[in-house]
């Protein structure tokens, strides 16, 4: 289960679940649920996320248009080795921004 909190304008959103096709329908629904609250700033913080596959990567990247359609965007923080070296090899840490920790995250929609 994906879960989202919500901290002045920006949305952490965070699970111990891998996000992966059979989760793919769940975590899109969090994303909605931070939807229609202005300017969407969404941190998915992966910290207790174990793994992703190609529909997650996919879900992220879908996410980060549709932010970025609504003025907004999603950064990532803290993934473990695993989905670091799963976000690098497939590209998508070029694409999405990505902090080690969910201070820098958040502070990074003040600029």
């Amino acid at each position: 289960m994906f879960q989202c909190k919500r901290s002045g304008t920006v949305d952490t959103i965070s699970s111990t679940q891998p996000l992966v096709r059979e989760n793919q329908s769940d975590f899109l629904k969090s994303v909605e649920s931070c939807f229609g609250k202005g300017q969407p700033h969404i941190v998915l913080d992966l910290g207790s996320v174990p793994l992703m596959d190609s529909a997650g990567l996919e879900a992220l990247l879908e996410v980060r248009d549709r932010c970025g359609n609504l003025g907004g965007s999603i950064v990532l923080a803290r993934p473990n080795a695993l989905c670091r070296d799963i976000l690098r090899i497939n590209g998508v840490d070029r694409e999405l921004n990505v902090f080690e920790d969910i201070g820098h995250a958040m502070g990074s929609f003040a600029k």
